[in-house]
């Protein structure tokens, strides 16, 4: 039997920079991992590299002053609204720089007691014992205040009211409140500043009279006096790179992970899946947190990652189909059932309790955890196994 199923590596590089050829140094980093730990690779295991170091390579840069102008062409200036940004220094602040800077006057509308992605602007537990269980109300900042006192998120200790109060100076004005529609009673010129449920809000706001909306992913969208940009997402997925500087979502992902599967099967004649990652799909049990603030996990991935598992519960059947049978008898009968399982198993007993999730959430997930988004060094991933089954010996 073979005893060691998924095993996901995280593969040190070296530090990147504009223009370098990353699918090169790609080869080389899994070239030189295999062959120096022996690691034994076939077709179908997965090289996988983080977001980060595809932008960097490609220089997909643009600063405050790019966004700023980006606004103002596409918003006029004037008085704006900000509904639901996520509270983040590192995703949000400069964002919030260049919009300020493109904007006359600024009303910003958080969520309460949590942003889109889980983060806390306040305790809901310290809400509760205030009384406050309904969060259909709409707060001044300073009527927030007065109602929780201190204001400090439970991991970083910002202040996130204050953080953006200081940021936008004395041309901004933030409120709560949980209606997108709320924003409408102060301007009728709207950024959306959410992630996931961008395209819902929009809609709403232009059925409610909106002038102009719209998203983050609308601002540089294109590049602006030779900034960085991203058709597809704009700004989103963008990450904090200097004081004024953003990195932004790479671009032409696709034919990024179709050439470095062809130099990889170049080079070491196995074809690997190949995909680029951003933030897992996962929520934070303890802090509640649900990390993905990328638009989605994986912009781009070779084709054989499309699709969503298609397993049998071993728990499920070895309890049910194969409950009189032990030992070699167990085991010889549950590989015959995953060898001639259905092509499609949606709906069907056998796949209950398995996770109804695409390949590419999944395997990115495991991805961002293995780099992690700290000082580990392993931009790149290999994975192998992760299509190997009990019945593979």
């Amino acid at each position: 039997m073979k005893y060691i199923g998924t095993t996901s590596r995280g593969i040190k590089a070296p530090i990147i920079r504009p223009g370098d050829d990353l699918i090169k140094i790609t080869v080389k980093c899994i070239e030189d991992a295999i062959k120096n730990n022996n690691i034994l690779v076939k077709d179908r295991d997965i090289v996988a590299v983080t977001e980060a170091i595809v932008a960097k390579s490609q220089g997909n840069f643009a600063t405050i002053n790019d966004i700023a102008l980006d606004v103002k062409n596409k918003l006029g200036g004037g008085k704006i609204g900000l509904i639901f940004p996520i509270l983040s220094r590192n995703r949000f602040s400069n964002i919030l720089k260049g919009i300020a800077k493109g904007a006359d006057e600024l009303i910003i509308q958080l969520s309460y007691p949590f942003d889109e992605v889980g983060n806390p602007l306040v305790s809901i537990d310290k809400l509760y014992e205030l009384g406050v269980t309904n969060f259909n109300k709409t707060y001044s900042s300073k009527k927030f205040y007065n109602l929780v006192g201190t204001i400090e998120h439970p991991f970083t200790g910002m202040d996130y009211i204050d953080y953006y109060q200081k940021i936008c100076g004395n041309k901004c004005k933030i409120i709560l409140s949980n209606d997108p529609t709320t924003i409408l009673k102060f301007t009728d010129k709207i950024i959306c500043c959410d992630i996931h449920s961008r395209f819902r809000n929009k809609k709403i706001l232009l059925s409610y009279g909106a002038k102009k909306v719209i998203t983050l992913d609308e601002i540089l969208n294109k590049s602006v006096n030779g900034s960085g940009y991203n058709e597809n997402y704009g700004v989103l997925g963008s990450n904090l790179s200097t004081d004024d500087k953003l990195k932004l979502f790479p671009r032409d992902t696709q034919s990024f992970v179709d050439k470095l599967q062809k130099e990889l099967f170049k080079k070491l004649k196995v074809k690997f899946e190949c995909m680029v990652y951003g933030d897992g799909a996962f929520k934070d049990p303890v802090g509640g947190i649900w990390e993905l603030a990328d638009p989605v996990v994986s912009p781009a991935y070779t084709k054989g990652l499309e699709g969503t598992p298609n397993e049998i519960k071993l728990k499920y059947i070895a309890d049910n189909q194969l409950s009189n049978l032990n030992g070699v008898e167990a085991e010889k009968a549950m590989k015959e059932l995953i060898n001639k399982k259905d092509k499609n198993l949606k709906n069907k007993n056998e796949s209950l309790g398995t996770t109804p999730r695409r390949l590419t959430d999944l395997i990115g997930s495991l991805c961002d955890l293995t780099s992690g988004s700290g000082d580990k060094g392993t931009p790149i991933v290999l994975v192998t196994g992760y299509f190997d089954n009990y019945a593979n010996d």
